[in-house]
Order: structure tokens, then sequence, then C-alpha cells
């Protein structure tokens, strides 16, 4: 086909977003087949393939020790891949038209729009140059604060690159860790959780809150109020990390954190409700939590992090928005209202969808994960496998990377759905939805009313 035809072949936004992803975890997989990639035998093509994806979709779940099985040059292509992935791929396409003095499509800048910033598309080059610089400062940032932690026990040059790895996972929620045991070394070493929880909040709450929030406190003498978007954010995300953490403290006090002193347990209480929403870190074996514990950070787990930033998940705005909804009719209010402002009722309509979609994907994955993985015997004797795979499942779509030890247990179908699940997870239900149906010109007809029963 000639590149003049290619050229007019019209891609709607959100195949283009797909496609954008899928040529960025391709070439990740091939890389990651390399032999040079690996410390032993090369990686299987399906090993590749579910590294790289998780790497790109920023999850963290891995069928190899990225430390220890991974070669340097492995080891890097992973840090690329989350590097891409958190800011986007379509972040770094548009910053590289621009630098090379190429104007940028309006789909170009639809797709950013919806996909990573969310904000008006005419400050789109300003606005992604600050992207971009504060993005290295907070990684630089962080890399300063472990590398205190991590040279003085590595030495400069491992203590060093231990640092960039950790802190560009962190911020963009990646979960991705040197050590074979994540950060569990680490559960009661203050600077190390202070930063990688910083890390993790940072990248989390979007790029336009961060930035928001930062010139409101740097110009607090206009007292210029923080935008809906921005309060609800911020509101819903201090809920769910104390709310979470004091529920896990709770819980756990008189279960696995029995024998340690009660700072230690908030440590690891905080942490695990921070990291629970995208980021998939661990500075406690969650095998060893009560199933209420497991059960809450599930929750945690499905709302995720907030619209715009490097986590996934079913988004604060969402969950809030929901919950707004409901509060309103059950109050008789036909309205949706939020910290006195009205939602628009074409929001609400698709926060709906996206929760139904999500509860339909994540239904069918678990029912088919669970077919392909646990044997053909009653669920009494497979109690605990059950737990394991939901765990897992929902880990994926919602990209955490946590796991209760069911990633080392998949088999290759079992792979290649926790694969579906981490791309539609980071790619978005509605992107992935919009370019599978094809949308048809709605016709001027509407039919009759008639009520049905509900409840």
């Amino acid at each position: 086909m000639k590149l003049s035809a290619l050229r007019r072949r019209e891609l709607s936004p959100g195949t283009a977003l797909i496609l954008y992803y899928l040529t960025a975890i391709a070439l990740g997989t091939v890389l990651l087949a390399l032999p040079a990639a690996s410390r032993g035998a090369p990686l299987s093509l399906l090993d590749a393939l579910f590294t790289a994806t998780s790497a790109q979709c920023v999850t963290g779940l891995v069928v190899v020790d990225t430390g220890s099985d991974l070669s340097l040059f492995g080891q890097l292509v992973v840090l690329v891949l989350i590097q891409i992935g958190g800011l986007g791929i379509m972040t770094f396409s548009v910053l590289l038209f621009i630098y090379l003095g190429r104007r940028v499509s309006m789909r170009g800048r639809w797709i950013i729009h919806e996909t990573l910033i969310h904000t008006p598309v005419a400050s789109l080059r300003d606005l992604l140059g600050t992207i971009l610089i504060f993005t290295l400062f907070i990684e630089l940032a962080g890399t300063v604060l472990l590398a205190l932690v991590f040279v003085p026990e590595m030495g400069w040059g491992q203590g060093i690159y231990h640092a960039v790895f950790h802190a560009v996972s962190a911020f963009c929620n990646a979960g991705f860790a040197l050590f074979p045991d994540s950060l569990e070394s680490y559960a009661a070493h203050p600077l190390t959780n202070l930063t990688v929880m910083l890390l993790i909040t940072l990248g989390g709450l979007g790029f336009l809150v961060v930035c928001e929030l930062f010139n409101w406190v740097r110009n607090r003498r206009s007292r210029r109020r923080l935008s809906l978007h921005s309060r609800l954010v911020l509101w819903t995300s201090a809920i769910l990390t104390l709310g979470g953490a004091l529920m896990i403290f709770l819980l756990e006090s008189g279960n696995s954190l029995h024998g340690r002193t009660a700072l230690e347990g908030l440590w690891v209480a905080v942490f695990q409700s921070v990291t629970a929403r995208t980021a998939g870190f661990n500075t406690f074996d969650l095998s060893l939590f009560h199933p209420a514990t497991l059960m809450l950070m599930l929750f945690l787990m499905l709302i995720g992090a907030s619209p715009g930033s490097c986590g996934g998940g079913l988004k604060t705005t969402s969950i809030a928005v929901l919950f707004a909804a409901l509060l309103s009719r059950l109050r008789g209010s036909p309205h949706t209202s939020i910290l006195h402002r009205t939602i628009p009722e074409e929001q609400v309509t698709k926060t709906l969808s996206l929760v139904l979609l999500a509860l339909v994907l994540l239904g069918t994955s678990i029912f088919f994960l669970l077919a392909v993985q646990m044997p053909t015997q009653p669920l009494i004797a497979h109690e605990e496998s059950f737990l394991l795979y939901v765990f897992e499942a929902v880990s994926a779509f919602a990209t955490v990377g946590l796991s209760l030890g069911a990633t080392a247990e998949l088999g290759d179908a079992g792979k290649l759905i926790i694969i579906v699940l981490m791309f539609v997870g980071r790619v978005g239900l509605l992107t992935v939805a919009f370019a599978i149906v094809r949308r048809r010109r709605q016709k001027p007809l509407r039919y009759g009313e008639e009520n049905i029963m509900i409840g």
C-alpha cells in the first residue's frame, strides 16, 4: 500500500492510541526476548510480552525477577518502558514533533487531552514542557533521597542506579523493584518509606493537580480557589489513604503486625494503603494479611489513582461522582452536586458506563482465569487459590502490580488473560470500547417511554 494511501486512511483517536501502545509493547517484547536481556537463558516470547506489557502499562506484575533474571540491558529496557508508559507515548511523540518543528494534528491533541492531560489543547506546547520538567525534577529529587539510603549500602555505582530505577518506578506508579522481596527490607526505614510514598502520591494525583497545587501554594496571597477537579482529587485521595491506613492498622494490629512496635505497624499500614492504589510496591508479605484486609486492598486497587496521572483503576473522581450521584438520588434531587458544584449528567452517565464496563470485564476475566488455572475440583480444595486469582485480576486491571503469589503459577492462557487486563486497564476501557465498536450515526428517532419495575 502506498504511503499516500496510508495517510488518507482515517484512524479514530482511540484506535491511534491503542496502536501507539501496541507498537511500544511489541518493540519491548523483541528487545526483552534477546539473549542480551537475560542473565541466563533468554526469556520466552510470552514471558517477554508479559514483562513488556507490565512495564509499558506501569503495572509491576512479573513472571521473572527483574533484579536477578534480567541483565543490565534488560533492566534498562524495562526502565524506559516504565518512563514512556507513565508519561504516555503521545507525550513523547508530541514533544518530538515540537522539537522538530512539525505541527501537531488535532487527533494527536485530542488523544493527549483525553488520556493524559485533560486541559485545553491550545496551550499544549507549554504544558508538555512543564510536564517533562516537572517529571524530571521529581524523579531527580527522589533519586537523591533514595541514594542517601542505597549508596552507603551498595557503593556509588549500584547505589545511584538502584536509586534512579526505584525513583522512576515509584513516580510512574509501576512497582518494579530490583530486590526479590520488593521493599520488605525497608519496612521500618523512615526515609525510604517517605520518599517512595511521596513519589507514588505525586505520580498518582495527576500532573495538572500537582502543578495547580504548586501554583496555589506559591501564589497564596491571591487566595485563588483550586479547581473542582483538583479539590475532588485531593479530598478523595486523602480520605482513601488515611481511611485505608487506619483500617489496615486496626485489622492487622492483632494479626500479622503482632510483635511489631506501633510505629512500625503504622509505617506498614500507611505504605500499603498508598501503594495499593496502583503503585505495586510492598514492604510486607501480603499473604500474611487477614482476608478482610485483602478485601479492603481489593477496593483500594479497583478505585486506583486520579485521572491524568501515571496510575490506573477506575479513578478517584469516578468513585466520587458515583457516590455523589447516589446521595443526590437518595435526597430526591435530579442533579449531581459535589463541593457546591453541579456535575453534568453526561459525565455522570459516562462514569456509570465506565464502572459497568469494568465490572463486566473483571467478572468475565476472573471467570476465564479460574477456568484455565484451577483444576476441575471442588472449591473447598482450592479456597486460597480462588482469592489469589481474584486479587491478581483486579491488580492487573487496575495496573497495581501487587500479588499474593499467583503470577508465578500462571500458565500460558492465564498470562494472556492478565496481559489483556493490564493493557485495557492502562489504555482505558472506554477507549478500547470505542475503538472496537463502530459508532453509528444517531437517527432523529426517540421511542415512547414506559416504566418498568426496579429493585
